[in-house]
């Protein structure tokens, strides 16, 4: 099977099956892209996650974007750009033309309340992971819990934590090297 294959197929099938967006996809992409293949190690998907939250758009994109350009360049990044957004935009036409029909119906209404929670656990787990790849522990999670609170009740773009927190790191490496 060749790779733009494989890519194309895992990433459809993460879009297909994956409830809550980019953040919910991530637990599902590293374990298919890292520990299922080993085509790149968790530092690296990391790196990749850090880039693809700093970039514009939107995450899931994002990843596909990084992921398939680092494995299979160009042509990598176009399959699996399409593998992780056709089958949303499929499942999104589909619902539009016939969210007339169901969108008052009590059944679908408390179907999506008891997925919502759901929703928050597969967002919870990638944030987790994430933290522990990062290094973060209990005496340094004040940062990431001081940028969330800045976003959320401070209303600071989360553009001006980026920046802030890219420049605070290249200034602490900085420091750190002679």
């Amino acid at each position: 099977m060749s790779i733009f294959f494989s890519l194309f197929w895992i990433f459809a099938k993460i879009g297909l099956f994956t409830l809550g967006g980019g953040y919910a996809m991530l637990p599902l992409i590293e374990a298919e892209i890292v520990d299922k293949h080993h085509w790149i190690d968790k530092k690296e998907f990391l790196d990749l996650t850090a880039m693809a939250q700093a970039a514009p758009g939107i995450l899931a994109v994002n990843m596909a974007i990084f992921i398939g350009y680092k494995l299979a360049g160009l042509p990598g990044a176009a399959v699996t750009t399409l593998g992780a957004a056709l089958p949303s935009f499929g499942i999104i036409l589909l619902i539009a033309l016939f969210f007339h029909d169901f969108r008052q119906n009590e059944t679908v209404a408390r179907i999506f309340m008891g997925i919502r929670p759901a929703v928050v656990a597969l967002i919870a787990v990638p944030v987790l992971r994430l933290s522990k790849t990062a290094g973060v522990t209990w005496k340094s999670a004040w940062f990431p819990l001081l940028c969330a609170l800045a976003v959320w009740l401070g209303h600071v773009s989360p553009v001006y934590v980026v920046l802030v927190a890219g420049l605070g790191g290249w200034l602490f490496c900085r420091r750190k090297t002679p």
